[in-house]
């Protein structure tokens, strides 16, 4: 099983979603960005490279927020989400072909094609926005 990282980057009460572009694994699924950890690496550390090798942007981990498992066709992955915030730069799409800015309090899921894994931690964030 692979390990796999996702960043929940909030600005305000929004949190970012990113759209996988056409070529890439998942291609027209939106996702929480991240990638896969690298041997030696932390999850910590490999959000960190991941956002900046497919965004372009600093981050800032603040905490583990969520884990949720899939198995997909190319293999099984454990999806570890973090609460990151974004600290510097402009966002350049390496990997997406879009990203959206969306508050989970009113967010419709059905709008959206997410990938399997990230669904559950998008329930987890709608469920509290409305606790």
């Amino acid at each position: 099983m692979k390990e796999v990282t996702a960043a929940i980057i909030k600005k305000g009460d929004k949190i970012l979603i990113a759209k996988r572009a056409q070529g890439e694994k998942l291609a027209g699924k939106w996702e929480f960005p991240g990638g896969k950890i690298e041997n030696g690496e932390t999850p910590v550390e490999c959000i960190k490279r991941e956002i900046r090798e497919e965004l372009d942007v600093e981050i800032e981990v603040l905490k583990f927020y969520h884990e949720s498992s899939y198995s997909y066709e190319h293999g099984e992955i454990k999806l570890l989400a973090y609460l990151c915030r974004l600290v510097s730069g402009d966002f350049l799409l390496k990997v997406h072909s879009c990203i959206e800015w969306i508050n989970v309090k009113n967010f419709n899921i059905n709008s959206y094609d997410f990938a399997p894994a990230d669904i559950s931690i998008l329930n987890k964030l709608m469920s509290e926005a409305d606790g």
